[in-house]
């Protein structure tokens, strides 16, 4: 049911004996209306008592005053009268009509602070026009409105008119003027202008219905999208506010509902009204109520259409999607947590997950495959290029999608060491020579491998890359693969993309930071190539430790896996390429323990390295 004087809000069940509900009463708030009303009675969780209000402005009869007491409901201390000689509202809106000292207030903060609408506010206003729309209103207007449920009382409350063509409705601010009203047709959807001065049709302040925010101090409102829905609520006895449209949410200060304690926010069903919603309610916080319509409802469904096409159900519509309605949380709920937590579970055991291997078994055996951010420190031509071509091609041979952005190569040269890796051949003997032989089926069959490997293998040489794109790249690949999990290959983190050069170690920073959320949101494995700082005499040797990375003290804070690449062989002097053996060093990690992972060989002129 709702808040009218005929049957009052359902209450909500504190307690049940047998067949018996009991309704637990808030003691402090009944007292403290019992002592202001006179001709009292308590009807259930329902007070009722002579107005005094109507006395007040003159009206020869009282009428009654009815208070919501439910301790358990969220309009626990609502007051209105049913006569609507006043705005209905909550205590301390009781309290400054009866121009009682506040204190006597239960739950009164003397260090509350009022919102203050930083605003110049004009002396022109069209209060004076607004009679003569409400009293231009004619039957079809009357017909139009009944047809919602809406009656006059209702209309006359919040002072819609009409002015021969467009419904009016006038916006008031906080001093009680209209400075402009929304003038909407009722036979041409999307046919409306605003009246007066617009600067009070845009940035926050068309609030329709206003007042009723101060008016809810310490209780419950509603944020509506469209006046007729509105409407439809105020029919009701409920409080609240309307926006124009649901993006209209956006300009609106949430620091105006600081000292009301609930927001039920009820928007058009579509996605783009959910979607400004929920914007909304992460602004607002735990107190935003977020009404959700039955799945399957049609587009831009509403409470006045509701009530035009089910006369009678939309108080017992309103009456559910209250008692359903949820506090909004950025959090996901324990239920929905769990059911990801096994679904990951899942996920690690399947052959899709397990297949992100390099297919070298030191390697893998050592870290379980390429996992989380893996970051690569190698000094200068000591290989680091190579070794994450093999692993990247390796695994897209397995059929895991790889994305390889390359700052260092060139796709040609990608793909050319891939052949001679993979058909044992120098690449002068097929780009230089013509093959021959035995030569010349190695390079075919190598040619054939690399082709099922580019189903899966993508390289990337933007110069202009960013995370969004890197995000764009990564659905697309997922999607052409038909695969979930993704490897992304950077060569290298220093020479990504940057706006100026000495913005490089924060740009350095904030690609790790990306790199995280990446991770994170797309399921994605990363294998990041990275500088080493030069040790004592210039050399690049020594124990293995985290300093040796170059450009950012955030890597170590963001790898799951930071290894190190060094060779065993002077780079300076001319050494035999056979002599050629790398160290690979797990020097820091969240899952392994450190140390050497394994030996590198380097298969010259093959371009590909022999795990010892």
């Amino acid at each position: 049911m709702a808040l009218t004087g005929r049957a009052g809000m359902m209450p909500l069940p504190c307690a049940v004996n047998h067949r018996e509900v009991c309704v637990e009463l808030d003691l402090k708030l009944q007292e403290f209306y019992q002592n202001n009303l006179q001709e009292t009675s308590l009807e259930g969780a329902t007070l009722k008592g002579r107005c005094p209000f109507c006395e007040r402005r003159g009206r020869e009869k009282a009428g009654t005053i009815v208070v919501f007491l439910n301790a358990a409901g969220y309009f626990t201390g609502y007051f209105r009268c049913l006569s609507r000689c006043v705005p209905g509202g909550f205590a301390p809106h009781f309290a400054r009509l009866l121009a009682l000292d506040p204190e006597l207030v239960p739950g009164y903060d003397p260090d509350r602070a009022p919102y203050i609408q930083q605003v110049v506010l004009p002396i022109t206003n069209i209060n004076q026009e607004i009679p003569k729309f409400q009293a231009s209103i004619t039957k079809e207007i009357s017909d139009y409105f009944a047809g919602i449920g809406v009656g006059a009382a209702t209309l006359a409350e919040l002072k819609v008119g009409f002015n021969g063509r467009y419904i009016v409705y006038p916006y008031f601010q906080q001093n009680s003027c209209s400075y402009v009203a929304r003038c909407v047709s009722h036979k041409k959807s999307g046919e409306l202008f605003w009246h007066g001065d617009e600067n009070f049709s845009t940035g926050g302040l068309q609030i329709f219905n206003l007042p009723d925010i101060e008016y809810c101090e310490d209780g419950t409102i509603f944020v509506v999208e469209g006046e007729e829905n509105l409407l439809c609520l105020r029919e009701l006895g409920f409080p609240g506010v309307a926006v124009p449209n649901a993006a209209d949410l956006a300009e609106i200060d949430v620091a105006r509902f600081a000292n009301v304690r609930n927001v039920f926010l009820v928007v058009n069903n579509s996605q783009e009204s959910e979607v400004a919603a929920r914007s909304f309610a992460s602004r607002l916080g735990f107190k935003a109520r977020i009404f959700q319509w039955p799945f399957g409802q049609e587009r831009d469904f509403n409470l006045a259409r509701l009530a035009r096409t089910e006369p009678g159900k939309l108080s017992e519509t309103v009456t559910g999607m209250i008692k359903s309605a949820r506090a909004f949380s950025p959090f996901g709920s324990p239920k929905r947590e769990f059911r990801i937590f096994r679904e990951e579970l899942e996920r690690q055991k399947s052959a899709e997950f397990q297949d992100l291997k390099t297919g070298l078994p030191g390697f893998d055996q050592a870290l379980g495959g390429v996992h989380g951010i893996n970051i690569i420190g190698g000094a200068p031509k000591a290989g680091k290029s190579t070794l994450a071509m093999q692993f990247a091609t390796g695994m897209a041979a397995r059929k895991v999608p790889v994305i390889y952005y390359d700052f260092e190569n060139g796709r040609q040269k990608v793909y050319q060491r891939t052949i001679a890796r993979l058909g044992k051949v120098p690449v002068a003997s097929f780009v230089a020579g013509s093959p021959e032989g035995d030569e010349k089926e190695r390079v075919a069959g190598a040619e054939k491998e690399l082709r099922a490997i580019l189903e899966y293998f993508r390289v990337v040489n933007d110069r202009k890359l960013s995370p969004e794109i890197m995000r764009r790249h990564i659905d697309f690949l997922r999607h052409e693969s038909r695969r979930d999990d993704i490897v992304i290959v950077i060569d290298s983190l220093h020479k990504l993309p940057f706006k100026d050069f000495s913005e490089r170690r924060t740009g350095i920073d904030a690609w790790l930071r990306e790199f995280e959320s990446i991770r994170d949101e797309h399921q994605a494995a990363f294998l990041v190539l990275s500088e080493l700082n030069r040790q004592a005499e210039d050399r690049y040797d020594g124990v293995p430790h985290m300093g040796m990375f170059k450009g950012s003290g955030d890597i170590e804070y963001t790898a799951d896996n930071a290894l190190v690449f060094l060779p065993e062989w002077d780079p300076v002097k001319q050494s035999a390429e056979s002599e050629r053996v790398n160290s690979l060093w797990l020097v820091a990690s969240r899952e392994h323990s450190p140390g050497l992972v394994a030996r590198y060989r380097f298969d010259y002129p093959y371009w590909g390295f022999l795990e010892e």
